[in-house]
């Protein structure tokens, strides 16, 4: 570790951890074995990496932990008070995980995407570039962020439709996919399986039974189509 490196009190370090030059580290925090953490980043006191998630005896969709690769925190990201990092995600340059949020194992996020208070980002989840996850959202497991997606806050995923009942669910977990440029209103639940693809837009409280096309703009329950997204707000017409 570089001299440049600022520990705070009551800091755990695990066994093989490698830290960067210019990181700052706060107090009470509990880095575990092998975690890579890159340079300038800075990680608010008593937040938790490179944690093995817990298996209850009944889980359908943890598994124990074992074989995950470390996790890897990339240079210039920021994470919050009291924000869990487990083992085996990797957050790409400037990733900013807000206090309180979640992100589970085998979770790759993208560069600059900021990752909301509260927000809970099950395994096995992709999410991409510049997104921005607002509090309180929940992205269940299996689900596929794009580039540029927009969560509102309290927004929810889905990925048993046979919520919890026969063993028939076990072999059908599908999670969300919100392709590049979409985005989803506060307080809106997505179904298993659905795909909002580019530039598709989900109006808040809505809930989405069916995919929704790109470029159009969908709204109630059950969500239908409200008008076009206006060309304005087209992705691709955005600057900066």
């Amino acid at each position: 570790m570089s001299g440049t490196t600022s520990i705070g009190d009551h800091v755990s370090l695990g066994r093989g951890v490698v830290v960067g030059v210019g990181v700052v580290i706060g107090h009470g925090t509990v880095i575990h074995d092998d975690t890579v953490i890159g340079d300038y980043v800075r990680i608010h006191d008593y937040a938790v990496v490179g944690k093995l998630p817990m298996k209850a005896k009944k889980s359908a969709t943890t598994s124990d932990g074992a074989g995950l690769q470390p996790a890897i925190v990339e240079d210039g990201c920021t994470i919050g008070t009291g924000a869990i990092v487990y083992r085996g995600a990797h957050l790409s340059r400037d990733v900013f995980v807000a206090d309180l949020a979640t992100v589970r194992e085998r979770v790759q996020v993208g560069e600059s995407t900021i990752i909301g208070r509260g927000v809970a980002i099950e395994n096995d989840c992709t999410v991409g570039a510049r997104c921005k996850l607002e509090t309180n959202s929940y992205i269940c497991a299996y689900s596929v962020l794009e580039d540029d997606v927009f969560i509102a806050p309290c927004v929810v995923t889905t990925n048993d439709n046979y919520l919890a009942r026969t063993n028939g669910r076990f072999s059908a977990f599908k999670g969300v996919m919100v392709m590049r440029g979409g985005r989803i209103g506060a307080n809106a639940t997505i179904l298993p399986g659905r795909v909002i693809h580019p530039d598709g837009v989900v109006a808040a409280g809505s809930v989405v039974t069916k995919d929704v096309p790109a470029r159009t703009i969908v709204a109630g329950n059950p969500a239908r189509k409200l008008r076009d997204v206006p060309e304005e707000q087209w992705l691709e017409k955005q600057h900066g």
